[in-house]
């Protein structure tokens, strides 16, 4: 089978994604969750002219170098009920509506205060240190738009909205299988022929971060219906999403595409042209997608940035989906690449304000530490030329949510 490019790979899992269904919380549970309709203003903000500063409320016209009546005070929650008029003052405390007959505001580091009678240093300005009405937003704005992740300024925007409640996507839920009789559950007393299946507990950690709900269906041997009687349980119980951790290759013990499809999946893409991560598969069951990964822990892992977390994103109908990129100074020299989009991993760091990366020398797919080390990912272009230290290279962030 030809290797397909990771944009088309990318292309062909989005593509027909729909996003879940939606359920409204609590504001205080919405945290992290996305929103799924657009949301309107239930109020203006602020509804009336309100003051920015301490000082006294005036009418600029007609404050000059003269003396002026003071006849009472607003605070914030009190306002002022009179009228004010010409030659009379209001002692005016932040947040307080601007009394009416108002249309400044004179600080009380410019006032002299003699009893009930004040004047200032300067002359007062009509609209100084006052915040006009809706000012932030008007009842009815759409201020915050469908597919926005809910984080506390959100947060903070939908409660002054007046909103107790939010509309927000369902959480896709995500079975992990990891496959191979090599695995064993970390902690266990291990023989020389097996290996701890860390990339489960990696991987769920990753789908939480993007969303989603992690849901480790444990660990099937090489064997083609125990792996099947795994995948249906995942599709049972209403997995959005099933990933089938390892047996993806062609060996005699990789039965994962079998047992996909035994289970009805639709394989799309199988092999992609990038490093780690080659043989990578996708398909649809139903109204599920399925996605084979590489069993290699870091291979694993490149994939779930690259594809599981971007799937997640799409699920929850997000504005952000695919992982964002960027610039950054390349400390060390790179050799030329082959037809196979490489992730190298390594260290990002900001130096004299600007971002520099550096590759780790080893980059085997198996060394976990190095992959908990990396801040970053360099990517490096299919057929891309040798490059030498100081040249600007594409980089992903690996903190991302």
């Amino acid at each position: 089978m030809t290797l397909i490019s990771v944009d088309a790979a990318q292309t062909e899992l989005l593509s027909a994604v729909r996003p879940t269904g939606s359920e409204r919380v609590p504001l205080g549970d919405a945290g992290g969750r996305v929103l799924a309709v657009d949301l309107k203003a239930r109020r203006t903000q602020p509804p009336v002219p309100i003051s920015s500063m301490d000082g006294y409320a005036v009418s600029a016209a007609s404050a000059g170098d003269v003396w002026l009546r003071v006849i009472g005070e607003a605070a914030a929650g009190h306002g002022f009920a009179a009228d004010a008029q010409a030659g009379e003052a209001v002692r005016i405390f932040t947040g307080a509506p601007l009394p009416a007959g108002t249309d400044c505001v004179v600080m009380q580091e410019e006032a002299e205060r003699d009893g009930d009678r004040v004047r200032f240093k300067s002359q007062p300005v009509s609209g100084h240190y006052v915040r006009a009405r809706g000012i932030d937003f008007s009842e009815g704005d759409v201020c915050l738009n469908a597919g926005v992740r809910l984080g506390f300024g959100t947060l903070g925007l939908a409660a002054a909205m007046n909103h107790e409640s939010l509309s927000v996507r369902r959480r896709p839920r995500v079975a992990l299988i990891a496959s191979g009789d090599e695995l064993m559950p970390p902690g266990s007393v291990l023989q020389p022929h097996q290996i701890v299946a860390s990339s489960s507990v990696a991987l769920a950690h990753l789908i939480a971060e993007a969303g989603g709900v992690p849901i480790d269906l444990g660990i099937a041997p090489d064997d083609l219906g125990m792996l099947r009687r795994h995948i249906r349980l995942a599709l049972d119980g209403g997995a959005d999403v099933v990933v089938v951790i390892g047996g993806a290759s062609v060996g005699d013990h990789d039965y994962t595409r079998a047992a996909l499809e035994a289970e009805g999946a639709a394989i799309g893409f199988w092999k992609v042209a990038m490093r780690p991560g080659k043989p990578l598969m996708h398909g649809r069951v139903g109204q599920a997608e399925v996605l084979g990964l590489p069993g290699n822990p870091v291979s694993t892992l490149v994939c779930g940035v690259l594809f599981l977390a971007p799937l997640i994103r799409a699920l929850l109908g997000r504005c952000d989906v695919l992982p964002e990129t960027l610039l950054a100074v390349l400390d060390g020299a790179l050799g030329p690449n082959d037809l196979r989009r490489d992730y190298l991993r390594g260290h990002l760091a900001t130096k004299e304000r600007q971002l520099h990366v550096t590759p780790f020398a080893k980059q085997d797919s198996s060394l976990m530490r190095t992959m908990a080390a990396a801040n970053a990912l360099v990517i490096r272009p299919e057929h891309a030329p040798a490059i030498s230290a100081g040249e600007m290279v594409e980089v992903i962030r690996l903190d991302r949510d």
